[in-house]
């Protein structure tokens, strides 16, 4: 370090360190500031100069600090930006909102969980790596042999991965319960799905027959969703996507307004008549409805179709340039494809409603008078099972159905909320994603998800499995240079 370095104030040198890192800065040199005019690029230091200031032996620790604040910077501005898109949507800008302290800000305490998330995760992964190391070495064969039990969970290649999932308590600083309810769902079944790709690959599932795949989740998932949207409505999730919802009030079966009545006449909207239906079912006596399935095809296949073929087309300008190579492919695979979504989403809700039907032939009725429901639920999932390789559409209403699940559980009075308990599913989900990441990443489902685990923990932005990949091809190169031949 030069003089000039050394005289750089304490402060100045740890709030450059926590700002940027001298990689950053060099490619920050050499892509803006050397375009700027000579005044200001004069002014700024070089790179190997920046680089001598912040020299530091816990580069470790001013990395995680550095990942924390922006994290912590970046949440706000979003959630700032956010909370002002929505404000101007409902018309809210002209309103002042109430002031209060920073610290009881639920934005401020949001950001500030998600930064302390990440600090803590890096500094506790770590802490156990470096303890996991130090209790491997021949000084530590006495603590070794005095406790067994804890120094086999402490050297488990899996420690570092477990302990620093603790970080996921640092949460409980956020105020919006939903938002972690949520999460904790989203983290439970995405550790499921993960653990199922491992088992799977390591040949549990090997003699599974053909019809055993994801798309079973949707039985389960629209059975529980319909007999929530008409009974316990206000369950139904928010997110629950509106055409889903269009689709249950379909005019077949739940008649709009008739245009041909005065206006001075009542007519109950669509969200009473349903309500209406529940307390029928709830009286013992189900619905019939005739030929009512065929005119609900009839109704709801063009305007559906319409709407697909404009979401379709919408997203595949991301493949203009694939459309543009093959024109004809192309249009004749979108074309199947919205025709084959039209078919599955109208049988589906078609089958919810048309089934009740068939229940009030077959079934007295003081049977499942409310439950069968549920069933007409699981026939509706059925038709999702020609929907192939739609894991993630099938997960996301699994999802839907868990959060409907609880909400009733919780209206009813089945069961209450353990306190933390939404922290405790997240910190074991994380505990097991990180511990499959370790052993064995490709079962960690997503390219994205395995680099934001990977950079949670320090390792860099990059993809375990590519990195595994990378350095697997580079031994075997090693060992077919000739040298290495004849040495062996």
């Amino acid at each position: 370090m030069t003089p000039a370095d050394a005289d750089a104030h304490p402060l100045v040198r740890n709030a450059l360190r926590i700002t940027l890192s001298a990689k950053e800065y060099k490619l920050l040199h050499e892509y803006i500031i050397q375009r700027t005019p000579p005044s200001i690029k004069d002014k700024a230091p070089s790179p190997s100069r920046y680089e001598a200031i912040v020299r530091s032996k816990n580069k470790h620790n001013e990395a995680a600090l550095r990942a924390s604040l922006r994290v912590f910077l970046v949440s706000g501005g979003l959630l700032k930006l956010v909370e002002a898109i929505v404000r101007r949507i409902q018309g809210d800008m002209s309103k002042k909102k109430p002031r209060s302290s920073i610290l009881h800000s639920p934005n401020f305490r949001l950001s500030l969980s998600l930064s302390l998330v990440v600090l803590l995760h890096r500094f506790l992964y770590r802490f156990f790596v470096k303890l996991r190391t130090n209790l491997r070495t021949d000084d530590a064969r006495p603590f070794r042999e005095r406790n067994p039990r804890v120094s086999r969970a402490l050297t488990s290649r899996y420690a570092p991965a477990v302990g620093a999932s603790m970080a996921g308590f640092a949460l409980g600083i956020c105020p919006q319960t939903q938002l972690r309810i949520t999460a904790a769902i989203y983290a439970g079944t995405r550790t499921m799905e993960f653990v199922f790709n491992a088992l799977d690959e390591k040949g549990w599932f090997g003699d599974r027959p053909w019809w055993f795949a994801s798309w079973l989740l949707m039985p389960v998932s629209c059975a529980q969703l319909f007999h929530a949207f008409v009974f316990d409505r206000e369950t139904v999730p928010k997110v629950c996507p509106p055409r889903i919802c269009a689709l249950l009030l379909c005019p077949s079966y739940i008649r709009g307004r008739p245009e041909s009545l005065p206006a001075g006449f009542p007519w109950p909207d669509k969200e009473a008549v349903v309500d209406s239906l529940a307390n029928i079912a709830r009286l013992r006596w189900p619905p019939s409805c005739g030929t009512a399935f065929v005119h609900h095809i009839l109704l709801s296949v063009p305007p559906l179709a319409r709407f697909l073929t404009t979401v379709t087309l919408a997203l595949s300008v991301l493949k203009f340039k694939t459309i543009l190579s093959h024109p004809i492919s192309a249009v004749n695979s979108l074309s199947k494809k919205i025709i084959k979504l039209t078919a599955i989403l109208s049988a589906a809700a078609g089958s919810a409603w048309g089934t009740l039907c068939l229940w009030h032939v077959i079934l007295p009725r003081s049977v499942l008078p409310t439950k069968r429901f549920f069933l007409s639920g699981a026939v509706a999932g059925i038709p999702f099972a020609f929907l192939e390789n739609s894991r993630s559409i099938f997960m996301y209403f699994f999802r839907l159905a868990v959060r409907s699940k609880w909400d009733v559980g919780v209206k009813n009075g089945l069961w209450k909320g353990w306190k933390g308990g939404d922290l405790w599913i997240i910190v074991l989900a994380w505990a097991v994603m990180g511990s499959l990441l370790e052993h064995r990443p490709s079962p960690v489902q997503g390219k994205g998800v395995r680099k934001s685990l990977a950079w949670l923990r320090g390792d860099g932005f990059v993809d375990p499995v590519e990195a595994a990949a990378k350095k697997k091809a580079r031994k075997s190169s090693t060992q077919k240079q000739p040298g290495n031949e004849a040495r062996a």
